[in-house]
């Protein structure tokens, strides 16, 4: 690991957040998949940046994220862009709620997107993403707001059900 730099003090700061008071168990499985896969591609981007690129660590997590990759491919889980682009053209108030990053991640006319599993808002930009940024990012991913809409029975679960069902 390199000396205490900036982007080791964001990963505590993520590492610090607490899930105790959410019932896991009551999230909406394709919603609960997509805000993990938001929070693995997040914590590998921190880390990337925190750590040796080949640290067992991040090595894992690469291994980790292809797996999850692989996954994404199947069934509903493979329709989650459609769903962000609906949401945002016929619910711009629910689309509000996921975290920014998501947002531009899932929109097919923004640049960002995850590559070799980092989470790039502009390819180029050949500077580091800024730790305060990282930070404002797990911030979002921990939004009691966004949080709330990935149970089952909340209104943003119920408008996924209603996509994957009518299309």
């Amino acid at each position: 690991m390199l000396e205490m730099n900036e982007y080791v003090k964001v990963l505590q700061y993520f590492y610090e957040k607490s899930m105790i008071l959410e019932n896991l168990s009551d999230f909406n499985p394709d919603l609960s998949y997509w805000f993990f896969d938001a929070m693995a591609h997040l914590d590998y981007t921190i880390s990337i940046f925190a750590y040796n690129a080949d640290s067992p660590r991040n090595m894992l997590s690469r291994e980790y994220l292809k797996y999850r990759k692989d996954l994404s491919m199947e069934k509903n889980l493979a329709r989650f862009n459609e769903f962000m682009n609906w949401l945002r053209d016929n619910h711009p108030d629910k689309y509000e709620i996921f975290p920014l990053f998501l947002q531009k991640i899932h929109d097919p006319t923004d640049e960002a997107s995850y590559r070799s599993f980092r989470i790039v808002l502009d390819p180029n930009d050949k500077k580091p993403t800024a730790s305060d940024v990282l930070r404002i990012m797990v911030d979002e991913i921990f939004d009691k707001k966004y949080l709330a809409s990935i149970y089952n029975g909340s209104d943003m679960a119920s408008l996924y059900n209603q996509f994957i069902n009518k299309s």
